[in-house]
């Protein structure tokens, strides 16, 4: 079983609900990550979505992060919407106590590994793996711990690395490779962490940390085995708000993830 998979581990309630316990160690600055929350939510899915066994994997979510999570015991509900042909869709709640955290919709199907009949998305490109910059726990201009760096091993792209020394470049891009430290292979929901991994693209705009408000993602094929590359990218700060999308590549350079999410970010001054 994979670090992941342990982490994400759920248990069934006699009301209905599951029993989870909110690893710190996914976690950045103390607060759970969101990626692996959600998987939290998706592995409860996978559970109560058993009969629906023509639809396998996570295709789709959208969350709203509600309030800060921490470490601990939380509860998970799922609430089956629909079974239809080709999709089933469900309704998932994290709830820490009596306060809901998270609330999500999402979407299961049924992936493959095929080439994509139509792309305009080229992956983007960065020096060999070897030769960028593995972020470690205590990260370099971070101002506060990476715990998820245990698990994730996680390499820049040097060029984007000036917020890092105090010299943002401006563009708001981040890139780099993610691959789990224990060697195990990338999964639809697994795929969720480096659809939210990285430092946030508001660090090289020369702004604070990103607080996620809103968060939503698509896996669009199951990921090859191997690292994947990612680009997190932002277009505008405003109203105390960043947007962030990211694009990840498989190894095989297959777009097999792309997410968009909405966050509060602390701006200098």
């Amino acid at each position: 079983m994979s670090d992941f998979d342990v982490a994400t581990t759920v248990r069934s309630r006699a009301d209905g609900g599951f029993d989870a316990e909110l690893d710190g160690r996914w976690s950045a600055g103390g607060v759970p990550h969101g990626g692996y929350l959600l998987g939290v939510l998706g592995r409860a899915a996978a559970v109560v979505s058993e009969a629906a066994a023509d639809h396998p994997h996570l295709t789709s979510v959208s969350a709203s992060f509600l309030r800060t999570p921490v470490p601990g015991p939380a509860r998970v509900d799922v609430d089956v919407l629909r079974i239809g042909r080709s999709t089933t869709q469900l309704r998932a709640a994290l709830r820490q106590g009596d306060v809901l955290v998270i609330d999500a919709l999402l979407t299961k199907g049924l992936l493959d590994d095929a080439d994509p009949w139509w792309s305009n998305v080229s992956q983007v490109e960065l020096p060999d793996e070897a030769d960028c910059v593995r972020i470690p726990v205590e990260a370099p201009g971070a101002g506060f711990r990476v715990e998820l760096m245990e698990f994730v091993d996680q390499r820049l792209d040097p060029g984007v690395l000036g917020f890092a020394m105090g010299a943002p470049s401006g563009r708001g891009v981040i890139a780099g490779y993610n691959r789990f430290v224990d060697g195990t292979d990338w999964t639809p929901l697994s795929l969720l962490i480096p659809l939210d991994a990285g430092p946030p693209a508001s660090f090289d705009v020369g702004a604070g940390r990103l607080l996620t408000q809103q968060f939503t993602a698509y896996v669009r094929s199951l990921p090859a085995p191997g690292p994947v590359r990612f680009e997190l990218r932002s277009r505008q700060v405003s109203g105390g708000r960043i947007d962030q999308d990211a694009l990840v590549w498989d190894s095989k350079g297959r777009l097999v993830g792309q997410s968009t999410q909405l966050g509060a970010v602390r701006l200098p001054g």
